[in-house]
């Protein structure tokens, strides 16, 4: 293995292993922030979290100034209704899971026997959509829309950090007034807990680095798809082999610092996609688990009704299969698409919002019973 490949590797375990224990330290999860503001009109994380979007919009602009990351990001493409239908049904999962592709990740490593189920429901959704996928490739071209804009600012026909800047005059002032108003924090935390703006900023200066040095933002979803792949393997090798998913090699781009080709796609197989994604996931668990450690805390709960864990399988199935619909995640559009503006992107969080809503309201009925 090559010195710049080496460097992604173990440079993405170490942020993995970084934003997993900062997720855990200020329990940051996408989901449990949407689900917390619709059945308790809780806001403080979600505020943090337009904090965590609205800071990394001047870092990605500089980072595209200096020549170190590609503009738009390697595999955003045109806007497509796919990617509301797909932000809507991400929304529904998540909420239903207790947990997004990565707050799984990092609750598994604290010992979550529900995110554990929701982690396999993830691969199972993903290799779900694997079957479906001949089949949603015709509809979703028909969802396309008519531009081949990738970003707002391309959409617009202006340079890049203008909207930026109007995003940030905007928006600044509002986050300022939170700030003042006390709604960045939380007045008691338990011990070790890390305050909600400090996450935000850590995980953006996160979610930076790890897009300049893998050339492409903060994902894990086609993993999922990978894992699912490896799963199907040694049972059934020649329609594994057949699928096209697994074909296909969609990620294909020259890393613009580290000048080499990275190649991959969503078939269980070795490249670059595994590189960047499979060191992420596991530094997630184990950030996790190194915080819950330090806390004493670590150790596995068996104690949940059943119907929470039939929820968090559901949850994770539809998520696994959202993620591919759509295409993409909630952390790769959040952190990636969103603070550039991409289009995708806006489509995605357009449909998250009432995804999570409707999502809040089949917890409460069906699961929780309140």
């Amino acid at each position: 293995m090559t010195t710049p490949l080496l460097i992604i590797l173990s440079g993405q375990l170490l942020l993995g292993l970084t934003a997993g224990f900062v997720m855990h330290r200020a329990d940051f999860c996408m989901a449990g922030i949407f689900r917390d503001l619709f059945l308790f009109r809780r806001r403080t994380m979600l505020y943090a979290l337009i904090l965590l979007v609205l800071a990394l919009m001047p870092l990605y602009e500089l980072t595209r100034l200096l020549g170190l990351t590609n503009y738009p990001f390697a595999l955003f493409g045109p806007p497509s209704y796919a990617n509301l239908l797909g932000g809507l049904l991400f929304g529904v999962g998540m909420v239903l899971a207790g947990g997004c592709v990565v707050g799984s990740l990092y609750r598994l490593g604290g010992g979550s026997s529900l995110a554990a189920t929701a982690v396999l429901g993830l691969i199972l959704g993903s290799l779900l959509y694997v079957e479906l996928d001949a089949w949603w490739g015709g509809i979703a071209k028909t969802l396309s829309f008519a531009t081949a804009a990738i970003t707002l600012p391309q959409l617009l026909g202006v340079p890049p950090w203008l909207p930026v800047l109007v995003s940030l005059a905007l928006l600044t002032p509002l986050v300022a007034h939170w700030w003042r108003q006390g709604l960045l924090q939380v007045a008691f935390g338990p011990e070790g807990h890390i305050q909600p703006w400090h996450a935000a900023l850590l995980l953006a200066g996160v979610a930076a680095v790890s897009t300049v040095l893998a050339g492409i933002p903060l994902g894990v979803t086609t993993s999922y798809a990978k894992l699912a792949g490896y799963l199907m393997l040694p049972f059934a090798p020649e329609h594994t082999a057949s699928l096209g998913f697994f074909q296909r090699q969609g990620f294909n781009m020259i890393h613009p610092l580290f000048g080499i080709r990275l190649t991959g796609g969503g078939g269980p197989r070795l490249d670059s996609i595994a590189l960047i994604q499979f060191p992420l996931m596991a530094g997630l668990v184990a950030g996790g688990a190194l915080s819950a450690l330090r806390l004493g805390e670590l150790r596995v709960y068996f104690n949940a009704p059943l119907r929470q864990y039939l929820s968090a399988l559901c949850g994770g199935v539809v998520m696994g299969l959202a993620s591919r619909l759509a295409p993409a995640c909630n952390i790769w559009h959040l952190t990636g698409g969103l603070p550039v503006l991409a289009l995708q992107s806006i489509l995605f969080v357009a449909g998250l919002v009432p995804g999570a809503w409707l999502g809040a309201r089949l917890l409460t009925r069906l699961i929780l019973k309140i």
